[in-house]
């Protein structure tokens, strides 16, 4: 099991994405995602959160706010549970992140990306401001295979 964090940080109606396009390795390539990553021994979801976000942007958060729990299981992948976040409030100044390329994206834009089927359903969750919620998705590679929704599947 691994634990990790991802946020989306807002500002102008847009969120700030990280194109995934610098990693060989990188079960990500080519996505565009939120910031976060791996928890660190001893960590807290907000410790981690923090020390992420810094470290892939450079930006301190002022204001975040806990949205939900996804699980994913993947028959490529040990399983992970990320907490999902979104912020509206930082402070500093962008600097280059050494996983890709940091963009500001407006949220209408998004559907053009190349997104994971399973964070498409999470995003729209976080855009309908739905209460904290636990999502469950299951890849078999890269296709969506299965989502649960607190539960029960969708």
């Amino acid at each position: 099991m691994q634990p990790t964090t991802l946020c989306y940080i807002e500002k102008d109606d847009s969120y700030l994405l990280l194109h995934r396009i610098s990693k060989q390795h990188d079960i990500n390539r080519d996505k565009w995602i939120g910031v976060g990553g791996k928890f660190e021994d001893k960590e807290s979801p907000e410790e981690c959160l923090l020390r992420e976000v810094k470290e892939e942007t450079g930006l301190t958060l002022t204001s975040y706010r806990l949205r939900g729990i996804v699980t994913f299981v993947s028959d490529r992948w040990v399983t992970e549970y990320m907490f999902l976040y979104t912020a509206d409030g930082f402070e500093g100044e962008i600097t280059p992140c050494n996983e890709g390329t940091l963009e500001w994206v407006r949220k209408k834009d998004m559907e053009k990306l190349n997104l994971w089927e399973g964070d498409k359903i999470f995003l729209r969750l976080l855009e309908e401001d739905a209460p904290f919620f636990s999502l469950k998705l299951s890849y078999e590679g890269d296709e969506l295979v299965y989502a649960a929704l607190d539960g029960k599947q969708i």
